[in-house]
């Protein structure tokens, strides 16, 4: 019996595996404690005190999770071919590719992918769009919330009263703010709540579909997926359709 050709392929770099696993972590990390906050009545918290903290820790791993999304994005363009923008971003063809994808699966014949197969670029850049929004809200409610940078200087200022330091404003202390410029600030924060909880729910079932599918490739089409992601190389049986360039 013969022995089919083993190829070793080089696909994630170092920084796009920790930029995986940073971002996995911080995921987790902000999903635990954004389901705190949504539910902490229901789990019996409800002091202020409280209700601060945990917003402050969803905030701080936030800011990890938006420097690492950066550091990814400005990677995007300077990487390997796999983690390339370039190659990520679905092009002219794509619906093509990704047909061809599903008939050889059905066909019991997967193609091998090096990078993302068509059906993953796509769930990539969904995943990535979900996590940009998620960022940008999210900066968004820290200042508006408990005046956090880099947008909490601003919605302080906004809403200090006349000779109140705005500096030394307490998140939900309506004490020392203008009543009316606070259920300003309260109104136009509110949709940008609104769009980072519906965001993060929806990231959630990417999340669970992307890890299926993953594991479903990983048993169907082989090629190491998962291990991948740890030592950065891939094994195929035969020369994935998208690189040829192999030892």
């Amino acid at each position: 019996m013969a022995i089919k050709q083993l190829y070793e392929i080089k696909v994630w770099d170092l920084p796009t595996r920790l930029f995986h696993w940073i971002n996995f972590t911080c995921v987790i990390l902000l999903i635990v404690f954004g389901l705190l906050m949504l539910f902490k009545k229901d789990l019996g918290i409800t002091s202020v005190e409280a209700k601060i903290s945990l917003k402050t820790i969803h905030v701080l791993i936030g800011y990890v999770f938006v420097v690492n999304l950066l550091i990814r994005i400005i990677w995007g363009f300077i990487s390997n071919m796999y983690a390339r923008w370039s190659t990520l971003i679905p092009g002219y063809g794509h619906m093509a590719a990704v047909r061809q994808y599903i008939t050889a699966s059905r066909q019991g014949q997967p193609l091998s992918y090096a990078g993302h197969n068509p059906l993953g670029q796509i769930a990539v850049i969904v995943i990535f769009t979900c996590m940009i929004i998620m960022a940008i809200t999210g900066l968004v409610r820290a200042g508006t919330d408990i005046y956090y940078p880099p947008f909490g200087s601003y919605a302080a200022e906004f809403v200090a009263k006349p000779g109140v330091d705005a500096s030394n404003l307490v998140p939900y202390d309506k004490s020392e703010v203008n009543e009316e410029k606070f259920t300003q600030l309260k109104a136009f924060k509110k949709p940008f709540g609104t769009i980072h909880i519906y965001t993060s729910y929806f990231l959630m079932f990417m999340i669970v579909l992307h890890i299926a599918a993953v594991i479903r490739a990983e048993i169907k089409e082989g090629g190491t997926i998962i291990s991948a992601m740890f030592t950065g190389k891939k094994y195929l049986h035969e020369k994935p359709h998208d690189n040829h360039d192999l030892r």
